[in-house]
């Protein structure tokens, strides 16, 4: 019972933390995006990842939202 209790106290308080890292990628993504040379139709597909993230992230989708940051950030190395 107590080892439930402790899961459940760890996942509370990792969840918040996890949501704070969607701005920081969605700033990430806005500042290489700023300064990466990528085609056209490369920062086409950035831009659309970086709203989707947004989107999840404000939805409270986390996992969605890093997820498509993160590919976002992959176009841009």
């Amino acid at each position: 019972m107590k080892a439930v209790l402790a899961t459940a106290i760890l996942l509370a308080l990792v969840s918040p933390a996890a949501a704070n890292q969607c701005p920081q990628l969605m700033n990430e993504v806005d500042a290489k995006l700023q300064t990466t040379q990528i085609s056209a139709a490369d920062k086409t597909k950035v831009t659309k990842l970086r709203q989707e993230g947004e989107a999840a992230h404000k939805a409270g989708d986390h996992a969605k939202s890093e997820a498509a940051l993160n590919e976002a950030l992959g176009l841009l190395k």
